[in-house]
């Protein structure tokens, strides 16, 4: 049986492999059963190599050219023309972004109700992830992972830009701080939160804020998938789920591109 994974049509392109993987199909178990790609969670290692090897597999790469970062929630964004070291321990470098136009590099973010954006330039053949979290998506990591491509010979635009699964608006509740602090640095950003009528308390649409921004930057060819991390809690991982659920730690899912 094949690794069951998602693929968007501005990505399905001759030269790319792209996929966006949630959490059937591998061999973790409990609360991580059982596609977990993220180091981050205290799911064995064992089984955390095992799930990359087959999505690396998948993507038709080897687990050593499937590479994750130690994602901080901020706008670095790395260039990379080769396997970094990628140990068990997690030592990686510690980064939301990078971008490549080496082949064979699958480039991936992780995410449990973050949102991970995938980038190509079919044209020039460069290929971006990143890790957008309100925090990220907020300080800037879509636009300067646009600039890191832009720097190693992309056309802005040519790019084309897929946002894969993330928690939506009407599950991500937040509090008025939360949406004081983001309107304090742009007014125009009130238009990303409504009010729930049973609690008063805005909810955050991160989707719709994270694909403005990337208009913003005059990237034309976008477009998002319409799955939820909250309210498909069979299909991705979700933070928010598990922690409104009382369950310790939760798996990651992992999304990719790689140019063949």
């Amino acid at each position: 049986m094949s690794l069951p994974f998602k693929t968007h049509k501005l990505l399905a392109l001759k030269g790319i492999n792209h996929g966006f993987f949630g959490r059937q199909g591998g061999v973790s178990q409990a609360q991580y059963a059982s596609l977990n790609a993220g180091r981050g969670s205290d799911d064995t290692a064992e089984n955390i190599a095992q799930n990359r090897a087959l999505i690396a597999g998948a993507l038709g790469t080897s687990p050593d050219c499937l590479l994750s970062l130690s994602q901080i929630h901020s706008n670095d964004v790395l260039i990379i023309d080769a396997p970094f070291k990628d140990p068990i321990s997690g030592n990686l470098p510690k980064a939301d972004g990078f971008v490549t136009k080496t082949a064979g590099l699958a480039i991936s973010a992780l995410s449990a109700d973050c949102g991970p954006v995938l980038f190509c330039d079919p044209q020039a053949k460069i290929i971006g992830a990143c890790h957008a979290g309100w925090r990220g998506a907020v300080s800037g990591i879509t636009t300067e992972t646009i600039k890191a491509m832009e720097a190693i010979g992309a056309v802005r635009e040519n790019i084309r830009a897929v946002l894969g699964p993330c928690i939506s608006q009407r599950n991500y509740e937040v509090g008025h701080g939360f949406r004081d602090d983001i309107v304090a640095q742009n007014e125009s950003f009130d238009r990303f939160f409504d009010a729930n009528a049973l609690t008063n308390k805005p909810h955050f649409d991160l989707k719709r804020f994270i694909l403005a921004k990337l208009r913003a930057e005059g990237v034309t060819q976008i477009d998002a998938l319409p799955d939820c991390t909250y309210g498909q809690p069979d299909d991705y991982f979700s933070y928010r789920y598990n922690t409104h659920q009382s369950i310790a730690d939760y798996g990651r899912n992992l999304s990719a591109i790689m140019l063949t």
